[in-house]
């Protein structure tokens, strides 16, 4: 066991790697939230434009068969009844965070008791 030890060198875990701080810290939930929508705004457009994109393809696709010309198309229509749902939400986000005059929907600031 005392052969081993003596190969086996000590660890310095408490070294300094150089790795910065980030930049981003969640200071407030307000911060939290916003960007929590902020994501789920991106992830849902991003999703539907994939599903549009799908659709057209299939479209091509399809060789003039009905059955998957229609398929295409109700894909193409679902993917846009999402992107207007998804534009819709975003209005009615940034309508409401103004109304309540909590600021821009980039940055909510919530009231807080001091």
């Amino acid at each position: 066991m005392k052969l081993l030890e003596s190969l086996i060198k000590p660890v310095q875990a408490q070294s300094d790697l150089g790795v910065p701080e980030p930049d981003y810290a969640v200071s407030s939930i307000g911060n939290l939230l916003s960007g929590l929508v902020n994501a789920a705004i991106v992830i849902g457009a991003l999703a539907a434009f994939l599903y549009l994109i799908l659709g057209g393809l299939q479209w091509i696709t399809a060789g003039g068969d009905k059955n998957k010309t229609e398929e295409a198309q109700k894909k193409i229509t679902n993917a846009i009844i999402g992107l207007v749902i998804i534009a819709a939400a975003y209005a009615i986000i940034t309508v409401v965070v103004q109304f309540l005059g909590l600021g821009d929907i980039s940055s909510l600031s919530l009231p807080a008791i001091e």
